[in-house]
């Protein structure tokens, strides 16, 4: 029996996994290719058509500054046409709010055209261009990326003085300025492109090192996985709290002690008892397959940002808190569930016990309405496809548990403990809680809609009153309807009471700036504070990759290379989460030489270089460009943020480090360093 459920276990997820994919990052997650489409004589456009990745996507135009990479066309060279309009953006635009940049932003998923319009002015036209577009995953960042073009040709049209004229103001290069270079450069000896003082020495600090750096071993982002654990043990809980409520509490013994009177032998009782448990696994998992399959991932993704829906969810919370609070009961029509017990009463074997199973979905739902409404609502909005899924299949386990425990070992039923008021402590307690988190959506409404009204102070204000307000409940001085008058406190109250208001104690010094890292993923960002006092960020000392190396070397310190955008979100969490941590801010501010290099840099090289790079051709145009070439070409990395340690030479001290907010291995990957570094002198 065992075996076949273990059996049963492994498909299903095997199944899963084959519907719904791998979440890696592929090693291209966009490609593109490009055509030129002759409309008239006269008209013309070049067409960009891109492929996405699942869970990949890509920027589109016009999004302002402060936020993400736009798409958008540029000109190297341009003779016999202009440029007729914007480039324009084609396929199924996604418009949500980015909590973190404080703005809207647009992008598709799957797959983007983008079109830029030309003019013909007469004779022969030659166009060299490139689009540029930025793209992210949930983890990471690709740095600015250029496709380039190339296309030339007749046109029928008669050329005229003035067009022509126009033609040749149109270039976006000042090319009788700093001409075109052919020629494939190595940056390392290329002093007008780096653009350092010439009083500083010269070392070839950008020798690929990839082999060095693979030696220590791959340091991946794990954030997909550790959502994942995260999300079954967020379930798994919910499913625990459901059990203690008085909706399923009492179940238990009357189901269990069912099954083994009923049936002729204990073993058959315990089958059933099993049977039972994994029919409430399935039901529940198949809820979450239908939110994914209904959904689809596109809108799981759109959710988490949507104001829309974040207002819907705020009011949904609050309606559950209200609930748990004792205002008032949210059940499921009485017949269905009759409906049911009275179809599960006329038949046998394993369609009974299932039937049974949804009996107790339905007569329970008061109590684990709430517990999976909020569920739903937080592992949905992460925008993973499969959060649901795991999400409700955790819940179910905890659920079916005690079911088979029981009926494994019937004498623990003596154990138990008796139904009473405790577990309507437990109700209001979740009520308290699924309140506070209802704040956290209204949150993302607030910064979408600009209200204002709940900024960084007044969400922790809030936070602290209904944190303090558990406190107090839990010692026994608030009242609410279905609480016993007479009950004392017992000591697991206390404890609990304890600790909720130290945690409001805790988020008190967040009024004036803290950074409050237990609670960062829920907060509002810190540019809503009005009032902050905080003043241990950590600020890069170089911004130029040769210039900090040559520090370094001159004063004897190892180096950390942090590759960032000012469009990576995930970027700003690690600096804001870990970064600002007592021993990693000492660490980065006296121990290395901190040497930030942002991918997504715009500012114009002194004259476009030509560089091969994976075996293709590539050109470098802004300083973005020339950090994002460093990356990839001295060690074969594309995505951000980014960290590696270098000694004084340019070779690595340690592996990378990707996006992991885990402080205690980012002062483990500092540390070792350091300790490499000291050998290696």
């Amino acid at each position: 029996m065992i075996k076949k459920i273990t059996l049963l276990v492994a498909f299903f997820f095997s199944f899963v996994t084959q519907t719904f994919g791998q979440f890696g990052i592929a090693e291209e997650p966009v490609v593109f290719s490009s055509e030129w489409k002759q409309l008239s004589d006269d008209r013309a456009e070049i067409l960009f058509y891109g492929k996405i990745e699942p869970h990949w996507h890509v920027y589109s135009t016009d999004l302002g500054s402060g936020g993400p990479t736009s798409a958008t066309f540029n000109i190297d060279r341009i003779e016999g046409a202009v440029l007729d309009g914007k480039l324009k953006a084609k396929g199924k635009e996604i418009s949500v709010m980015d909590a973190l940049f404080g703005m809207k932003v647009r992008y598709f998923e799957n797959q983007v055209t983008f079109v830029q319009p030309i003019k013909l002015t007469g004779g022969k036209y030659k166009i060299e261009a490139y689009l540029q577009y930025g793209a992210c995953d949930d983890k990471t960042c690709l740095p600015p990326t250029a496709v380039e073009v190339t296309y030339s040709g007749t046109s029928k049209v008669v050329a005229t003085a003035g067009v022509q004229e126009t033609a040749d103001k149109s270039s976006s290069v000042e090319e009788t300025e700093t001409p075109f270079l052919n020629a494939e450069v190595d940056l390392s000896q290329a002093d007008s492109v780096t653009n350092i003082n010439e009083g500083i020495r010269k070392t070839d600090f950008w020798t690929p090192v990839i082999s060095e750096l693979e030696a220590y071993g791959q340091e991946g982002s794990n954030s997909s996985t550790y959502a994942w654990y995260y999300i079954f043990f967020a379930g798994f809980l919910g499913g625990l709290l459901a059990l203690f409520t008085p909706c399923v509490w009492p179940i238990i013994p009357m189901t269990v002690s069912f099954f083994l009177k009923r049936s002729q032998n204990k073993s058959k009782g315990i089958r059933d008892a099993v049977l039972y448990g994994v029919s409430i696994v399935v039901i529940y998992v198949t809820l979450g397959l239908l939110i994914t399959s209904i959904a689809g991932p596109n809108a799981l993704n759109a959710l988490s940002t949507s104001a829309v829906f974040n207002i819907l969810f705020f009011l949904m919370l609050v309606v559950f808190a209200a609930s748990f609070f004792g205002a008032f009961e949210i059940t499921l029509p009485s017949k269905w569930s009759n409906a049911v017990d009275g179809k599960a009463e006329k038949t046998s074997g394993f369609i009974s016990i299932f039937l049974m199973a949804f009996t107790l979905a339905l007569v329970s739902f008061s109590c684990t309405g709430p517990i999976i409404g909020f569920l739903l609502v937080e592992v949905t909005t992460s925008g993973s496809i499969l959060a649901p899924t795991i999400g409700m299949f955790g819940f179910a386990l905890a659920l079916a548990l005690p079911f088979t425990l029981f009926a494994l070992f019937p004498s623990w039923l003596k154990s138990m403990p008796k139904s009473g008021g405790w577990m309507n402590v437990i109700k209001v307690s979740l009520g308290f809680i699924e309140l506070a988190f209802a704040l956290k959506f209204l949150s993302v409404a607030d910064l979408a809609y600009g209200w204002g009204i709940l900024d960084r102070e007044t969400f922790l204000a809030l936070w602290i009153v209904l944190f303090a307000l558990l406190g107090v409940y839990l010692l026994g001085k608030i009242k609410f309807p279905h609480d016993d008058d007479n009950e004392k406190t017992g000591v697991v109250r206390f404890f609990m009471a304890l600790a909720s208001l130290a945690f409001a104690v805790y988020m008190v010094p967040g009024l004036w700036g803290a950074p409050l890292k237990a609670i960062s993923a829920f907060a509002p960002p810190m540019q809503t504070q009005d009032f902050n006092l905080y003043e241990k960020e950590v600020h890069a000392q170089f911004n130029d990759y040769d210039a900090g190396m040559e520090y370094a070397l001159a004063n004897g310190k190892p180096v950390m290379l942090d590759f960032t955008g000012y469009g990576c979100v995930n970027c700003r969490k690690m600096e804001l989460a870990v970064w600002t941590d007592p021993r990693v801010h000492q660490l980065l501010t006296k121990e290395y030489v901190l040497i930030t290099l942002y991918t997504d840099d715009k500012t114009k090289l002194p004259a476009p270089i030509k560089v091969m790079e994976k075996g293709k051709e590539r050109t470098l145009r802004t300083v973005g460009d020339k950090w994002s070439h460093l990356q990839v070409s001295k060690f074969g990395a594309i995505a951000q943020p980014f960290y590696v340690l270098l000694d004084n030479a340019g070779k690595p001290l340690n592996k990378s480090y990707a996006y992991d907010e885990n402080i205690r291995k980012y002062i483990e990957f500092l540390e070792t360093g350091l300790t490499n570094y000291e050998k290696r002198k």
